[in-house]
This record gives structure tokens, C-alpha cells and sequence, in this order.
């Protein structure tokens, strides 16, 4: 008799640890954002897209410089054999091969230009945004916080494939980071 009040108790108190870790689970909040949104929203985003933009076309206009340069070689190779006779093929072969050796010149430096246009692209992008990214989720972890949330579940990421519920927290975070609460960007599709 004894050992059975004692298994009663345990049971009771079995269950009542189950009920209470439930109410806890129950009671999490869930929430999400959109941080396409709120990244498109911060002035320090405008601000760093521009300036990258700005390099971005000015590395195109350096290889476009060099393309132009490529191209003029080729077209005086052209020229230099349509005019080519065998009254003049000495002269106009030592021409080509010179031109054949230019045009290999300026082609090794385009690909070389292209790959450290390419590495500075990437770490100004790096060093523009990874800052701007960084506020952004703090901000984001701070109202998550500050409202109790549990879980805040980022929409724009490709890697939720569903959502349904949750409350939304992206004008919170706006709100937090200073930004004006504009028209929200429309919510993912779910399949």
C-alpha cells in the first residue's frame, strides 16, 4: 500500500511537471520579420548601395576602357591583312605578329583587371554591408526581447518554406532602428 501512494505521488507529480513544461511551451510567443524589408528601409543601406554602385560602374568602365583598346588591335590586325600582298608580306607579317603580341597583352590584362575587380567588388560589399546587417539583427534581437518573443523567424529567407501565424515585428524593428513605417513589402508566397 505503501509503495502504491508512492507511485501515486510520483505519477501526480509526473504530471504536473508535463502540464506546466506545456503552459510554459504554450505560452512562447512566435514572431517574424521581413529583412529585405527592413534592410531596403535603412538610410544607411541607400547610402552604402549607392556607393557601391558607384565602383561597381567605375570597374566597368576601366574594363570597358581595355575592351575598346582590344578591339582596336584587332581591327588594325584586320586592316593590316586585307592589305596584305606579297609585295609587302614581310612588312605586314612582322606588323601582325607585333599586333598578335599586343592583343595577347591586353587580353592577359583584362583577365587580371576582371579577377582584382572582382576581389574588391566583394570586400567593399563586405565592408559596406556587413555592418548595416549587423544593426539590423541586433535591432531585431533587441525587439524580440523587449516583447517576449521566443522565436522570431525570418520570412525573406528562402529557407522557411511556411509560415502561418506569428506576429509580424518587421515595423517594430523599423521602429527601433528609427525608419519611418513605410507600405511593408508583401509576405512570401507559401506553397
Amino acid at each position: 500500500m505503501d509503495s502504491m501512494k508512492k507511485l501515486f505521488k510520483g505519477g501526480v507529480v509526473v504530471a504536473v511537471l508535463f502540464l506546466s513544461t506545456g503552459l510554459v511551451s504554450a505560452q512562447q510567443k512566435i514572431g517574424h520579420v521581413n529583412s529585405t524589408d527592413i534592410i531596403q528601409a535603412m538610410p544607411e543601406f541607400k547610402t552604402a548601395n549607392a556607393e557601391f554602385e558607384n565602383l561597381q560602374k567605375t570597374k566597368e568602365t576601366e574594363l570597358q576602357g581595355m575592351a575598346g583598346e582590344y578591339q582596336k588591335k584587332i581591327t588594325a590586325a584586320q586592316d593590316l591583312q586585307r592589305n596584305r600582298s606579297e609585295a609587302n608580306a614581310d612588312s605586314i607579317d612582322t606588323q601582325l605578329q607585333a599586333l598578335s603580341t599586343q592583343v595577347q597583352e591586353i587580353e592577359r590584362r583584362i583577365n587580371e583587371q576582371q579577377q582584382v575587380a572582382q576581389q574588391e567588388l566583394q570586400k567593399k560589399q563586405e565592408e559596406l554591408f556587413a555592418p548595416i546587417f549587423q544593426k539590423a539583427n541586433t535591432a531585431v534581437q533587441s525587439v524580440a526581447k523587449e516583447k517576449g518573443y521566443a522565436y522570431v523567424f525570418d520570412i525573406a529567407n528562402a529557407g522557411l518554406p511556411y509560415f502561418a501565424g506569428g506576429d509580424d515585428l518587421t515595423a517594430d524593428v523599423k521602429t527601433k532602428l528609427g525608419i519611418a513605417n513605410t507600405t511593408p513589402a508583401a509576405a512570401p508566397t507559401n506553397p
